[in-house]
């Protein structure tokens, strides 16, 4: 499997689930605005969606977007207990969190990183963003991790997401759960080498 990734963008998320996993993988950069790979390949060529991230497959199928990535991969692992089973109740609370911070965090920070998106738009943003994680912040003030004690592929997602708050002028400090979190879920070994391969760290 080769996982196509912007460094620190959504694909972080999918990068860790691949490094939990303990799956063989390579990755390789892409470069958003000019839609070239690292080895000078044309990714729109590659992901007509233009974006990352994007997993090819060793059958030479290519899976989009992160949740449904991440699925895939905790399934190709099942001993990794990365996703509840598919026909467990807490599967389908899994995909009800990758939802929500696909939609409800992910994309209101959008706003910050679009050029030409107005102040207005923005302030919108910031305040659903503070309504969301006041909400995330009370889920998880008496949990390990989203589900409860055991870490799963919503956590690095959520991780992820929340890594971009110091971009854009967002102090997580006012829910110190959160803060708690992001240092638990950064500490696991194969965040940190999803990390450093990314050269975030």
């Amino acid at each position: 499997m080769k996982l196509f990734y912007k460094a620190g963008a959504c694909s972080l998320a999918s990068h860790i689930a691949l490094e939990e996993s303990g799956l063989a993988y390579t990755t390789e950069a892409v470069d958003l605005k000019t839609k070239t790979t690292a080895s000078g390949a044309d990714f729109s060529q590659i992901n007509p969606k233009g974006y990352v991230p994007a997993l090819l497959l060793d059958s030479g199928e290519l899976l989009t977007e992160g949740p449904a990535i991440m699925q895939y991969v905790a399934d190709q692992a099942p001993a990794r207990h990365l996703a509840p089973l598919a026909d467990a109740m807490a599967r389908y609370r899994l995909q009800s969190w990758l939802t929500f911070i696909g939609t409800e965090l992910h994309k209101n920070f959008s706003p910050f990183f679009t050029p030409g998106v107005g102040s207005d738009s923005r302030a919108i943003a910031m305040a659903t963003l503070e309504r969301r994680l006041a909400y995330v912040a009370q889920h998880i003030d008496d949990k390990q991790f989203l589900l409860g004690d055991d870490f799963s592929i919503g956590d690095g997602y959520l991780f992820t997401v929340l890594g971009w708050a110091k971009h854009v002028d967002l102090d997580l400090g006012k829910w110190p759960a959160l803060v708690a979190y992001q240092e638990r879920v950064g500490a696991r070994a194969a965040v940190q080498a999803a990390m450093k391969a990314e050269g975030l760290i």
